[in-house]
């Protein structure tokens, strides 16, 4: 079954660019019948078509498959790192003490089922 979730970063890609799906099928020579399809998970494009989905959208792989390839964490960590730079100070500060208590959390757990086991 085609992942759904590979569609909806296509249209959230397309839309970041701020393209319709009609000005879109235009860009990549498609029909806006075939964007639609793939945006709503229903098809998957062959590799040639995906690679004039990855150029026309400006975007890696990466950016499409991320949260279905379970080795990609890496790119949203990128991808996160580049959104919290873009906050203003105090509100990065927040996050990172949120995410730096998150972590400590993980490592406790892990440590504790260590222990138990």
């Amino acid at each position: 079954m085609i992942d759904i979730r590979i569609g909806k970063r296509i249209k959230q890609c397309r839309e970041r660019l701020g393209l319709t799906q009609e000005e879109f099928a235009e860009k990549t020579g498609f029909t806006s019948n075939y964007i639609s399809t793939l945006e709503r998970g229903k098809s998957f494009p062959r590799c040639e078509n995906l690679i004039t989905l990855l150029n026309s959208l400006e975007v890696s792989a990466d950016a499409i498959f991320c949260d279905v390839i379970t080795h990609a964490n890496k790119y949203q960590s990128s991808q996160l790192s580049a959104e919290l730079e873009s906050l203003p100070p105090e509100a990065q500060k927040r996050i990172l003490q949120m995410l730096e208590l998150m972590i400590q959390q993980e490592k406790k757990e892990k440590m504790e089922m260590t222990i138990n086991t």
